[in-house]
């Protein structure tokens, strides 16, 4: 079984500038889990771990590599009072510095988000990471700050966890959840701000009276199709692509809320021209084919489906088919032509929200006991090949550079270093 990954001619990248050897942002250097090399494919807490960190605290940020140097994010306190961006090296895994913001105040989260739950981003000797309401901050590799943003106060009871994505020199931010949410666009040189689009607060005064959930942890991706791009989001009752130069909003597409909110948690899936978009705590599932100008629901939403799967983590494309996690460690393959599960089986034991990876014929999975899943999919079904355990606790997601695995679990940070 050979997996197929995602045409180029429509790529959710933020072609930054990365050597085969990097992980420079959210999901790679593609921007949609596709590993330009080949890992470990078996290891334990012991076998085949180059080297293994102590982290101070837990967080649901995922590792980032670009030269020598990994950065992670990690709290210094369990309330979220400081927050920190970390530089480790590469080889040895050895804190080389660390840049602590002094928050001082105690936001709401909830128990499975800690603090520090966003991926940082690099681009040349640039390394920008989002702390919410604590700010946005750039840092050379030294650890020299460079510049920082005060883009407001984002509160919510389940926290935050949205990423930074860059391209051209441009920093890209779906801010949020919180009273004002917005997505902006920063000059990665100079932090000054280019663009930004509030979303709007889309409830009913009924609604808002009834506190009903709202809010997106999407980070976007950026879509290239018919030359030009745009960088998608999902927010929390509809899909928007916006100019990735004037933050114009190109197009719309109703239909994220759902039943128990208006909310959506992973980022976009492309499926060749369709855009797969799932909603928040067991929100709708829908298809939107990219493309069009103003509110495209009629004519471009090829499906919609109500309540399907509740999930955090980002899926796949591969073999013709969306390949996403639930919540509950149960695996779904999604036709994107019609949105409906060619099959579903659960493969993970206490749940996932680690993103899927595709390494090269193969797909890794993070469960949060620290098991990583390795395993074939496609419309026929699933073929289990390796399960490497880890026996701690994790929500993040894998690294893969230069034939090596960063895993990032509650406890530590692990280099995972013997390929094939």
């Amino acid at each position: 079984m050979k997996l197929v990954a995602l045409s180029l001619s429509i790529l959710s990248a933020p072609f930054v500038l990365a050597s085969a050897e990097d992980w420079p942002g959210w999901r790679g250097p593609t921007a949609n889990g596709v590993s330009p090399s080949v890992a470990p494919l078996t290891w334990d807490a012991e076998t085949n771990v180059k080297w293994r960190t102590p982290l101070a605290h837990p967080a649901n940020g995922s590792p980032v590599v670009s030269g020598d140097r990994i950065f992670l994010t990690t709290p210094g306190d369990p309330e979220g009072k400081e927050r920190a961006l970390e530089c480790y090296a590469r080889e040895t895994g050895e804190l080389l510095w660390r840049r602590a913001i002094d928050f001082g105040r105690v936001m709401p989260t909830h128990d499975t988000n800690p603090y520090c739950g966003t991926t940082p981003a690099c681009e040349g000797e640039r390394v920008v990471v989002w702390h919410a309401s604590a700010g946005l901050y750039c840092y050379d590799f030294d650890g020299e700050e460079l510049w920082k943003r005060d883009l407001g106060e984002f509160k919510h009871q389940w926290g935050y966890g949205t990423s930074p994505v860059l391209r051209d020199g441009m920093v890209y931010l779906n801010t949020g959840p919180g009273e004002v949410s917005m997505v902006i666009a920063v000059d990665l040189e100079s932090g000054d701000t280019v663009w930004e689009a509030v979303e709007p607060d889309f409830r009913t005064d009924e609604e808002r009276k009834q506190e009903r959930l709202t809010g997106s942890w999407c980070t976007p991706i950026i879509v290239a199709r018919d030359g030009s791009s745009v960088l998608v989001c999902g927010q929390p009752t509809r899909v928007v692509g916006y100019d990735l130069e004037t933050g114009d909003i190109v197009w719309t597409c109703e239909g994220v809320a759902g039943k128990n909110g208006n909310l959506t948690y992973s980022s976009p899936v492309m499926a060749d021209d369709v855009c797969v978009v799932i909603g928040g705590y067991s929100g709708p599932t829908l298809g939107v084919r990219v493309g069009g100008e103003g509110d495209v629901t009629e004519s471009h939403r090829v499906w919609r489906h109500a309540r399907q799967l509740s999930n955090c983590a980002s899926g796949v494309f591969v073999n013709g088919r969306v390949i996403v996690p639930d919540m509950k460690g149960t695996l779904w393959c999604i036709d994107p032509a019609t949105g409906l599960p060619d099959w579903k089986k659960r493969v993970a034991r206490g749940g996932t929200w680690g993103s899927i990876l595709i390494v090269d014929d193969l797909l890794y999975m993070l469960a949060q006991n620290g098991t990583t899943i390795v395993f074939h999919a496609d419309a026929e079904g699933l073929e289990i090949v390796h399960e490497n355990v880890i026996e701690e606790a994790t929500n993040s997601t894998l690294a893969i550079a230069d034939e090596e695995i960063y895993l990032r679990t509650h406890e530590h940070l692990y280099c995972i270093a013997e390929t094939r």
